[in-house]
């Protein structure tokens, strides 16, 4: 009998018996349930047993987090269940259904576009800083810009547009590649259906309203024609097109004998799809996208575009925590290609730039509680440069009033900037740093709109926060975080606790060589980068202290090493972006490379090392791949978290900068 075999058949009632089980499988640390009627599970019940740490609901999936051991726990569940395990990719499939329509389609777009992120961002600051170069006239008195003085400026803002067109104008490329490899289809025949979309052949996109009909070029097939237009920048077309090539891959990979099928099946799928993009899908998903973005420049330049303004603002950053602002993604860029520039990602900005302020105020109203401000100034700095998750569910919501406050300054901003029609030539750059995608004649009233949203949120916040924090909250109870060894040394003074001089030189030089830490007492660096605490990484299960307490790396390098020796207890074969590691003193210490890593199944993830193995301090562990990680859409930040403290007491984190794999020393114990 497996040790979790009583736990297994209590979660199996609790859940709502074998027949409410579509789907189940496990990652590093969680259960993935599928129910076929997520309300009969008793959750309450279920976060009672002592063998689960807690439970949530995402994307469909029920999770129950279960730890280090979960491995083990799965293997008797399916046993007392008598269900068949799937993989998670099975899960993420069978959890659509308790998904609905809308769901689906801003977990498909948000999948399409996460990939392209990364190039956008990119292709927003190059039109942001030819903007700056090209487009502002600050010299002899107003009439000349960079460009017009310097041929030196004029080379670069020429050789900059080869990589702004290359991302925006060959936009459809990259959807068609990112459809495809969603899918699981073969991934060339959506880049080249994406170029047949972009072709030199074609009449561009930007130059059809400003050509004569009698002057579009087209294919003459004798009785019929059809024009020849390009669909440069044009999102909808390549959505489009790119799932027709998908579901006709699929349809002749199923109905095609093996021997022929190299031939067949890619044959067909792409000149067909190529011909439904051209003939019907092209000039629908046009008229389908030109209808959109008509639709919201109306509602952004109409009677009533104040109120749609002040609307937008104030909803956007509860869009961002359901998932729904991955739409607006499409409708910008669709609205660039239509209109020239958008004035939805002002907003979207504006709406960062206000979530960050109203943290900026509780750094302000917490700045004597040191544990708090180790969430709050580094969530302040990333939601300044547009990131804002760690803002908003690390500080915002975890006391409600900043978040409104945030939502109440950014509709403000937002009346401000449909009201003076401001307009941004390109997306991917929010934050402060969102200046430089906004079209130069908009700069002015778009630095207007960065105050209001930096001035109303850290005013209301300040208010509201005087009231409703109590004096605990604002001053600490306890810091439990120590950036200097100088103070945790004052600390173990105060306690009476005496540390050899041996290990105060360790402490403040930071380091100790690597392979060398072989006594209990330390973890050091198992990545190169920034040590943050892991309440900072805002995924809602390890920043929530649910697996344990912790830290994370921002890493700069690609091999996770072992920050302590001992054994290898836990390794993900499958996945291979996580291990754990036991000590001999009985502490268990989960390694967790990037969020959501678990869905890439493996790939970019090389173990090297195997389960039951020892290891020391230093010892390589995983290599890994950033490109590959972000590419699919995901963090890289790593989580070292302790899982069972075992015998270990008075554990203490250092955080720093410039941490060394295998030589900083980034937590103490005894």
């Amino acid at each position: 009998m497996g040790k979790y075999q009583e736990d297994s058949k209590e979660l199996l009632e609790l859940i709502g018996g074998k027949s409410n089980i579509a789907a189940v499988s496990h990652c590093m640390t969680r259960m993935r349930f599928v129910l076929n009627d997520p309300d009969k599970a008793d959750v309450k019940g279920i976060e009672a047993m002592k063998v689960v740490k807690g439970s949530f609901t995402q994307s469909g999936q029920f999770q129950v987090i279960i730890g280090n051991t979960v491995a083990d726990f799965y293997n008797d569940f399916v046993s007392v269940a008598g269900v068949e395990g799937v993989s998670k990719d099975q899960v993420k499939q069978a959890a659509k259904q308790n998904q609905n329509v809308l769901q689906r389609i801003v977990t498909a777009l948000a999948e399409i576009f996460a990939p392209l992120i990364p190039a956008i961002i990119t292709g927003g600051l190059i039109l942001g800083f030819r903007n700056c170069i090209d487009s502002l006239y600050l010299f002899e008195n107003g009439t000349k810009t960079l460009c017009d003085l310097s041929q030196f400026w004029t080379g670069v803002d020429s050789f900059l547009w080869l990589i702004g067109e290359a991302i925006f104008h060959m936009l459809p490329v990259g959807i068609c590649w990112s459809v495809t490899k969603k899918m699981g289809t073969t991934q060339m025949l959506g880049i080249v259906l994406g170029l047949t979309l972009v072709s030199g052949q074609l009449l561009n996109a930007y130059d059809v309203a400003t050509t004569a009909a009698a002057d579009i070029p087209a294919w003459d097939f004798g009785f019929f024609k059809v024009n020849m237009i390009g669909y440069q920048s044009q999102v909808i077309p390549a959505i489009l097109a790119a799932f027709t090539l998908v579901y006709l891959e699929k349809f002749f990979r199923k109905i095609t004998p093996a021997v022929i099928s190299m031939i067949v099946v890619p044959f067909c799928s792409l000149v067909l799809s190529v011909i439904a993009a051209h003939f019907i899908l092209g000039p629908i998903g046009w008229r389908i996208g030109s209808a959109i973005s008509s639709l919201v420049f109306a509602g952004i330049t109409g009677s009533f575009r104040v109120v749609f303004g002040a609307v937008f603002g104030f909803i956007y950053a509860p869009l961002v925590i359901t998932g729904l602002h991955h739409m607006s993604n499409a409708i910008d860029l669709q609205l660039i290609a239509d209109y020239g520039g958008t004035m939805l990602w002002p907003m979207i900005a504006l709406s960062n730039i206000a979530q960050g302020s109203a943290v900026l105020a509780m750094i302000v109203l917490q700045r004597k509680n040191a544990e708090a401000q180790e969430v709050n100034i580094p969530s302040c700095v990333s939601c300044y440069l547009s990131v804002t998750e760690p803002a908003i569910f690390g500080v915002n919501l975890k006391y409600v009033f900043p978040f409104v406050c945030g939502m109440i300054g950014s509709a403000v901003a937002g009346v401000v900037s449909v009201a003076t029609s401001t307009t941004a030539s390109a997306i991917g750059v929010g934050g402060l740093p969102g200046i430089l995608s906004i079209k130069t004649e908009s700069m002015l009233s778009f630095a207007i709109c960065m105050v209001i949203a930096i001035v109303i949120p850290f005013v209301l916040t300040l208010i509201v926060g005087q009231k409703k924090l109590t004096a605990s909250q604002k001053n600490g109870v306890e810091n439990g975080w120590n950036d200097t060894a100088e103070e945790e040394n004052e600390k173990a003074a105060e306690t009476g606790s005496v540390q050899t001089a041996a290990l105060e030189e360790k402490n403040e030089a930071g380091h100790t060589a690597l392979g060398a830490q072989e006594m209990p007492g330390e973890l050091v660096a198992f990545l190169d980068g920034k040590v943050i605490p892991v309440k900072e990484v805002g995924d809602g299960v390890f920043s929530e202290g649910i697996m344990g307490d912790g830290i994370a790396i921002i890493p700069e390098n690609e091999t996770l090493v072992s920050p302590v020796a001992g054994e290898i207890a836990v390794t993900m074969d499958a996945s291979c972006h996580a291990c754990a590691v036991r000590t001999d003193n009985g502490m268990e210490i989960l390694l967790h490379i990037g969020l959501d890593t678990v869905d890439m199944n493996g790939d970019g993830f090389e173990y090297l090392i195997t389960k039951g193995q020892r290891v020391k301090a230093g010892t390589p562990l995983i290599r890994f791949s950033k490109e590959k990680i972000r590419a699919a859409g995901h963090r890289d930040v790593t989580m070292c978290i302790i899982s069972d403290p075992g015998q270990t007491k008075n554990l203490r984190y250092h955080l720093t900068e410039n941490a060394k794999a295998g030589e900083t020393v980034v937590a103490t114990f005894e």
